[in-house]
């Protein structure tokens, strides 16, 4: 554990210097779906076709397993695009997630009918359901 701790200490992405995440997803240009951690802001179309808007706030506990999550997947070597906008990728979902951290960014757009390297469009699908399930869980905790 020693050895690491350089590394982990001069990590491009360090959870101590974590501000806020933002995620959007949808179809179209019109990324109706967003949760915006710095204020909490969190508004979904629910399975009918309803626009709901909520404050959502997560704990420490949930920036931490995202943190480590992003960490543990790549995402810090992920491309900024993960596909193309396209004619066809205007009915598939696109999903745009953000960590804002005091120096840098990293901000990934990801769409669903990419056909590249399918490791990289799994680890993307395995962090964008890391972020869903988190969400989640901290509005059912919010009980709103």
């Amino acid at each position: 554990m020693i050895y690491y701790r350089p590394i982990l200490k001069n990590a491009p992405f360090r959870k101590a210097d974590f501000v806020s995440m933002q995620y959007k997803w949808g179809v179209k240009d019109t990324l109706e779906n967003e949760y915006n951690s710095v204020d909490g802001k969190y508004q979904y179309v629910n399975s009918r076709d309803s626009l709901i808007s909520k404050k959502v706030f997560l704990k420490n506990d949930d920036i931490l397993y995202l943190h480590s999550k992003a960490n543990e997947i790549g995402l810090w070597n992920f491309p900024d695009t993960i596909g193309v906008k396209s004619a066809k990728s205007m009915s598939i979902p696109r999903y745009d997630i953000t960590f804002n951290y005091k120096e840098k960014s990293k901000h990934v757009v990801i769409y669903g009918d990419f056909d590249g390297n399918p490791k990289l469009l799994d680890a993307a699908m395995q962090m964008r359901k890391v972020i869903e399930e988190t969400l989640n869980q901290a509005e059912k905790r919010s009980g709103k």
